[in-house]
């Protein structure tokens, strides 16, 4: 292993990837244990389904407060505060006597579990350029995707064997250990000279011009857009593995080891395009095969009995897709701010996650009713994605 004068000597891509997965960890590892959850705590689907679109509304709100703290004080420090915040609260919820408190919890886990995924791109961009930057962030989703498949299967053994608490002791276990890895084999990447003030007039200011640049917002709201199409189908997941398809609580896997997989692919046909395609040409094939899988996807839930072949092969493809255009958007996106990474990073996050909350809390409990319902929103959320990324102009960028 190469030891790096900027990132310590954990390969960055690996510490970053590390980071982001505690996110789809958070969300998918106790989805197996919904129903027991919600019978040891008199909870309604309803008040489970707040236990994600919460978690998710505040992991939204979180990044608009960590990209600019660590623009102001540096990477590291902020991830390792965030970190530590999680693990307590992840022990709380395993903790929790009643539904109330999970979801009280659940919010606690939301706003600290945002730090990584937010400062892990700029991280990157600190240190990486040109295609480098792309392939090391096909490396990241290559890696970060193992976990929505490891994490449902890893929360129904654990659930089957030690019972739903031990999923939340499981993700404070995680945390301690990223808290381990940052601090002994992670250096800072951000230079003292190149930090900003965390006064909140040019917090405000460095927001403003975000939210002032047309292309930058039709980048981060295409990505959300399909971004939160696949996520009906990871908020559903109960629903598409019980009652569409008829499996047990240990068949998770059915639907998420075929997608990751799919991710998986689509990670490294991103980095070997890298240098054969340009930015542009690379996310409009991914946004093809996104729009192919959309249709094929809707055609199935109409004219086909749900097996799992029918119902996972159309979503391996859409996510093959998105994973090839998803690195180069979030490179464009942080491009458009080259002195406030953090910042760009934070409004990609705060909109991905919070239009995934909004899409989680009150598209998904209408749509998981029936199969084809969930196919229409997700053609629906990537056609709009589409359509954001042909409107999205050549706004200059700001230098």
């Amino acid at each position: 292993m190469i030891v790096s004068k900027k990132t310590g000597f954990v390969p960055l891509s690996l510490v970053v990837a590390a980071l982001a997965a505690l996110g789809p960890f958070t969300i998918d590892t106790y989805l197996p244990s919904f129903p027991d959850i919600a019978a040891d705590l008199s909870a309604s689907h309803a008040q489970m389904q707040f236990t994600l679109s919460l978690y998710l509304m505040a992991t939204a709100i979180a990044t608009l407060i960590y990209g600019p703290l660590s623009d102001g004080f540096g990477r590291r420090r902020v991830i390792m505060t965030a970190l530590a915040i999680y693990l307590l609260a992840s022990i709380g919820c395993a903790l929790a006597e009643n539904i109330d408190q999970l979801i009280l919890l659940r919010i606690g886990q939301g706003l600290s579990a945002s730090a990584g995924m937010v400062i892990g791109r700029a991280m990157i961009r600190d240190v990486y350029h040109g295609a480098q930057a792309q392939q090391v962030m096909a490396r990241v989703m290559l890696l970060f995707s193992i976990a929505p498949a490891v994490a449902p299967i890893l929360g129904g053994w654990l659930h089957d064997i030690f019972g739903w608490h031990s999923v939340f002791l499981f993700l404070a276990l995680l945390a301690a250990v990223l808290l381990l890895m940052i601090w002994q084999g992670t250096r800072e990447t951000l230079a003292v000279e190149h930090r900003h003030s965390v006064h909140p007039f040019a917090i405000a200011r460095a927001y403003g011009m975000a939210l002032c640049n047309r292309h930058f917002l039709a980048l981060v709201f295409s990505f959300a857009m399909m971004f939160s199409g696949f996520f009906v189908y990871v908020a559903g997941a109960p629903s598409v593995i019980y009652d569409f398809l008829g499996l047990g609580v240990n068949d998770f896997w059915v639907m998420f080891v075929p997608s990751v997989a799919a991710i998986m692919v689509g990670s490294q046909l991103a980095g070997w395009l890298a240098t054969r395609l340009s930015p542009e040409r690379t996310v409009w094939l991914g946004m093809g095969i996104l729009m192919l899988a959309s249709l094929l996807n809707m055609l199935q839930s109409l004219f086909l009995a749900p097996t799992p072949l029918t119902v996972v092969a159309p979503l391996g493809l859409y996510v093959l897709g998105m994973a090839v255009s998803m690195p180069n958007i979030n490179l464009m996106g942080l491009d458009c701010f080259p002195r406030n990474r953090g910042m760009a990073s934070a409004v990609q996050s705060f909109v991905q996650m919070g239009f995934t909350a909004l899409v989680v809390g009150t598209l998904v409990p209408l749509v998981s009713v029936a199969l084809p319902y969930m196919t229409f929103a997700m053609f629906g959320l990537s056609l709009s994605g589409m359509l954001l990324w042909m409107l999205r102009g050549r706004v200059g960028a700001d230098k």
